[in-house]
């Protein structure tokens, strides 16, 4: 079969590998008929994400059709699923308590040394992320193994096309649980740190759960664009200065709960950051969190802190005392899909969520190398990239294109 493949730092090739095959009875095999590339797939091909070897296969974001199932499974031939990024038992401490990510029994022995080391504690599975989450092949592929697969697969009504319910794989699970754990009351502002596919999720997310207000910041136009389009506020941290804009617009208060959802790789000219930068590229330290510090010095005293951003290591500069005088809640994690997805799917057939105005391009899986390429240099333009597996070769369409199809 064709897969993407990582091959190093700025290196991604579509290669010919083995197809999947059964290992455990409660396993499927799915044809991947379509696989989204996530932010989070940013960082492997900036290199930040340790734990990669060159030929995994990449992707978290998929779905398909069953084509093969083990013995214990609960999905039939011919049926089409969403498939989970996080890998969940759905027996262990962890999954009885719902925290499906961080299931204790889906990162195999073999590769859970390097996460203990690194976070305390072994990692949960997930496809496609590193040999710290399991070392799983991911799903930007013609096929893809499915381990526990009576335990989160979606299944999908007919007539349900697959743009509509493809994001319930991650990023609208992940924008929702954002969304939820920064405790939204009715009438409460919400303060949005990137307006990439997450955080256009985590709007729409806060606005269902609530909130009066949402201001989204960001700098690329077309992604403040969709924010405003969602029923946002929005600030250009190039052209304001957030702190001062966000108390401006609260009064002097602050917003109620503030969503980080950029992660570690921040942008943006400030001391803070240019320092961050250097000190990335020297391979001295792997996180960029100038985001994250505008949140906890923007945020109300007593408010909420929400991190569905990625990071991945050791973070410098590290306002501590600010979020601890402040008082500030703060939640983060990797997200429980398994938790959510029924309840979304719902809420998408209802209309309550836009799952397709952010998808910006497809592509042919061929395409994969160039549509990383594109994605990580020209953000403003292409702010969400579907693959399509058997999709003719340089047959890349914007949104627009797609509109006249």
């Amino acid at each position: 079969m064709r897969a993407v493949t990582w091959q190093g730092r700025h290196k991604i090739s579509v290669e010919t590998v083995p197809d999947p095959e059964i290992v455990n009875p409660r396993d499927i095999i799915l044809k991947v008929t379509s696989t989204a590339i996530c932010g989070s797939d940013l960082h492997l091909y900036d290199g930040y994400i340790p734990g990669m070897r060159a030929g995994d296969i990449v992707g978290h974001e998929f779905m398909g059709e069953v084509v093969e199932t083990g013995a214990k499974s609960t999905l039939k031939k011919g049926q089409r699923v969403v498939i989970p990024f996080t890998i969940s038992c759905g027996q262990c401490f962890f999954c009885e308590k719902q925290q499906f990510s961080a299931c204790d029994n889906s990162n195999p022995s073999e590769t859970r040394d390097g996460s203990e080391t690194m976070i305390g504690h072994a990692m949960g599975g997930a496809f496609g992320y590193a040999h710290l989450t399991g070392g799983y092949a991911g799903g930007q592929a013609e096929f893809v193994r499915v381990p526990y697969s009576d335990i989160g697969p979606v299944v999908i009504p007919n007539g349900m096309e697959d743009d509509n319910v493809l994001f319930l794989s991650d990023i609208l699970p992940t924008g929702w649980q954002a969304a939820i754990n920064a405790d939204i009351e009715p009438g409460d502002t919400v303060a949005v740190w990137g307006c990439g596919p997450v955080g256009l999720f985590a709007i729409q997310s806060a606005r269902i759960l609530g909130a009066e207000r949402v201001i989204a910041i960001d700098h690329f136009p077309a992604r403040l664009m969709l924010a405003t389009q969602l029923g946002a506020e929005i600030l250009d941290y190039t052209q304001v200065d957030i702190h001062e804009a966000l108390n401006e617009m609260t009064g002097g208060i602050g917003p109620d709960a503030c969503i980080d959802c950029v992660g570690m790789e921040s942008h943006g000219f400030n001391l803070d950051n240019v320092y961050d930068q250097i000190k990335a590229q020297l391979f001295l330290a792997t996180e960029r969190l100038h985001a994250l510090r505008q949140a906890i010095i923007a945020c109300r005293k007593g408010g909420r802190l929400s991190i569905p951003g990625v990071y991945g290591g050791f973070a410098d500069k590290f306002p501590l005392g600010q979020l601890m005088e402040k008082g500030l809640t703060v939640k983060s994690g990797q997200t429980h899909v398994q938790k959510y997805t029924a309840n979304l799917l719902g809420m998408i057939q209802e209309g309550q969520f836009d799952t397709t105005s952010l998808i910006s391009h497809h592509a042919s899986l061929e395409d994969a190398a160039d549509m990383y390429r594109h994605w990580h240099d020209e953000q403003n333009e292409y702010t969400k990239i579907v693959l399509r597996p058997g999709l003719e070769k340089s047959a890349a369409k914007s949104r627009e294109e797609m509109e006249h199809v």
